[in-house]
């Protein structure tokens, strides 16, 4: 990503470099409130820990998702034709409803996939949004708090900058959709808030992709990739999101309105990614084509952002 972004230049001024959005990283030790409660939030932090990487374990060894209209659980997904959608959110009122509920932009953004999802697992089939489904949350473990560009990845410190993918993936279970929660979307909100803010506190993230890293230094690359392909099979939904710079910007002296990125190859038969860009968020939505309706599903998802907007401002 870094080698793409460093071929746009700003439109304002193509000498200056690109800017993002600051990454401020939540440490633990911040949260005081004395011993005990260091000592609490270090049990809770092991427990999670071990209900995560246990869950991970699970999910890529023993146990797979429910079928449902987002998930058809059949091989060779990855090699089938898919069709994308696309939205764009205000970043100004995903961060009203942030501010106002004492949530997190990925905390709101996420949520409102997750609602649209169940929403739409109704309304192709009654009775599925109960479905157990899990989304595989794909993390960058770089820790970088800033981008950087192809020319200081190449200076001598370039070390702190290492190149190729460093990744980690977490299951997040979706919510259930209880009969009435669509119009209680803020309790759907909250219990997505809960279930994320579970997973801030585990350090299992950091566990799998020493995982995939050992995994590729013992038995090598392709056995690597096949926990990977595992982990990500048994589960409905992928989703993942990078921060995009605040200002326009050109491409060979074009003016770009807009970007997004999709994954292609994963054996699931939806995918959502998010990048931020000019004040707005772009969702976009990669499914498997004929067996999921990517209109449909994007509409559902709007009218979760609507109602949960609605629902706090």
């Amino acid at each position: 990503m870094a080698a793409l972004l460093s071929c746009f230049k700003r439109s304002d001024d193509p000498s200056l470099p690109l800017t993002f959005p600051d990454i401020r990283i939540r440490r633990s030790g911040d949260a005081g409130g004395g011993k005990k409660a260091a000592v609490a939030r270090a049990l809770a932090s092991a427990f999670n820990t071990v209900s995560d990487l246990w869950t991970s374990f699970s999910k890529t060894k023993l146990l797979a998702d429910d079928l449902s209209p987002v998930r058809s659980g059949e091989t060779g997904v990855g090699f089938r034709p898919i069709s994308a959608a696309t939205m764009a959110f205000s970043l100004d009122q995903i961060k009203q409803i942030k501010s106002k509920l004492g949530m997190t932009v990925n905390d709101v953004v996420t949520g409102t996939v997750f609602l649209g999802t169940r929403m739409y697992m109704k309304e192709m089939e009654p009775g599925s949004e109960d479905a157990e489904t899990t989304s595989i949350v794909v993390l960058n473990t770089r820790m970088l708090r800033s981008y950087n560009s192809v020319h200081d990845m190449m200076m001598s410190k370039a070390t702190e900058s290492p190149w190729g993918n460093h990744f980690a993936f977490l299951h997040v279970g979706l919510p259930k959709l209880m009969s009435t929660m669509a119009r209680r979307s803020l309790e759907f909100l909250k219990a997505t808030q809960k279930v994320i803010q579970k997973k801030r506190s585990s350090v299992a993230v950091h566990l799998n992709g020493g995982l995939i890293q050992l995994y590729r230094k013992l038995r090598g690359s392709e056995a690597a990739s096949s926990y990977v392909y595992w982990a990500v099979k048994n589960t409905s939904m992928a989703i993942t999101n990078m921060i995009g710079p605040t200002e326009k910007m050109t491409l060979a002296d074009h003016h770009v309105k807009g970007l997004y990125f999709l994954l292609a190859g994963n054996p699931q038969n939806l995918t959502v990614t998010m990048v931020s860009y000019m004040g707005q968020m772009r969702v976009s939505i990669g499914t498997e084509k004929g067996f999921i309706d990517p209109n449909k599903l994007k509409s559902c998802i709007q009218r979760a952002f609507d109602l949960i907007l609605n629902s706090t401002c």
